[in-house]
C-alpha cells in the first residue's frame, strides 16, 4: 500500500494578506479586538507564508459580512449625488448617455475604502473628494480622454482611500479635492 501524498501548503498571495489586515482592522475598529490582539495579530498575518497560517492568524474573528454593491444607474440624463448623503463601501455608477456628478466633500463616508466603479458611455463625470482623502484611479480604463486628477501634495493624508475603477467610453473624469 502506497501513502498518499501529502497536500502542498497553498501560499497566499498580497490579495489575501489585504483583505485580512483589513478584516482586523474593520474587528479592531468594531470593538472584537484590543489593540494589544491587533498588533500581534497583524504581525503574524504580516508574516505568514501559507493559507492556513492565514486562517489561524483570523480565527475567533466575527464572520465577515457580505459587501453588496449600491448601483446608481440612468440610460440618460444626470446622476447627482452631493451633501450629507451615506457613501457604500461599494458603489456602482451606470449611465449610457449623461453627466455624473459626485461630491463627497461632505458626505458620510464610514469605511477606510471606497469602491467607486464607472460604467459610463458618454458623458462627463465629476468626483470631488474629501481634502484629506487619497484617490486611486489605477483600475480605471478610458476610451477616449485620460483622467484629469490632480493629487493633494503637502502633508500625508489620514482620510479614506477611494479607488475609482471601471470603463469610459466618450467622456472625461475630473477628480478634485475639495478646497474645505
Amino acid at each position: 500500500m502506497t501513502a498518499l501524498p501529502e497536500e502542498q501548503p497553498r501560499p497566499i498571495s498580497e490579495d489575501d494578506r489585504d483583505t485580512a489586515v483589513r478584516r482586523l482592522q474593520e474587528a479592531y475598529a468594531e470593538g472584537h479586538v484590543s489593540h494589544e490582539d491587533l498588533d500581534e495579530r497583524l504581525h503574524q498575518v504580516l508574516t505568514v507564508t501559507t493559507h492556513r497560517e492565514l486562517v489561524s492568524a483570523l480565527a475567533s474573528l466575527p464572520e465577515e459580512r457580505a459587501e453588496t454593491t449600491s448601483t446608481i444607474g440612468a440610460a440618460s440624463g444626470r446622476i447627482k449625488r452631493r451633501g450629507a448623503w451615506r457613501v457604500p463601501r461599494r458603489l456602482k455608477v451606470e449611465s449610457a448617455f449623461g453627466r455624473v456628478r459626485l461630491d463627497l466633500s461632505r458626505a458620510v463616508i464610514e469605511h477606510a475604502t471606497v469602491d467607486i466603479e464607472l460604467q459610463l458611455g458618454t458623458g462627463r463625470a465629476r468626483i470631488t473628494v474629501p481634502r484629506d482623502a487619497i484617490v486611486d484611479v489605477e483600475g480605471l480604463h478610458t476610451g477616449w480622454k485620460d483622467v484629469r486628477y490632480k493629487p493633494r501634495s503637502g502633508s500625508l493624508s489620514t482620510g479614506p482611500t477611494i479607488r475609482i475603477s471601471g470603463a469610459m467610453g466618450y467622456g472625461r473624469l475630473k477628480i478634485r479635492h475639495a478646497k474645505r
